[in-house]
């Protein structure tokens, strides 16, 4: 069976300002968040548990961010070989 070669994958079409304005956006955030927890006026336990929330949620954001990501790719394989 003789399959046609696949198209190139489409260039990127995020930029390298984009790129940076989110990694800033998410460090100043991030580091927002955590200041706000590590002053908040509330005992060591209940600190731990927001810190230990906080870092889930990121996370979990990250790793829900590729399956969707992952999908998506998978999907425009499947329209580009026909299936």
């Amino acid at each position: 069976m003789n399959h046609p070669m696949p198209p190139p994958p489409p260039s990127s079409r995020t930029t390298n300002a984009y790129f940076l304005q989110s990694a800033v956006a998410f460090g100043a955030s991030f580091a927002g968040l955590g200041i706000g927890v590590a002053y908040l006026p509330v005992d060591p336990w209940t600190r731990a548990f927001l810190a230990m929330g906080t870092l889930f949620v990121i996370t979990s954001s990250f790793t829900l961010a590729k399956c969707v990501r992952d999908r998506q790719e998978e999907a425009a394989l499947r329209r580009q070989w026909g299936g």
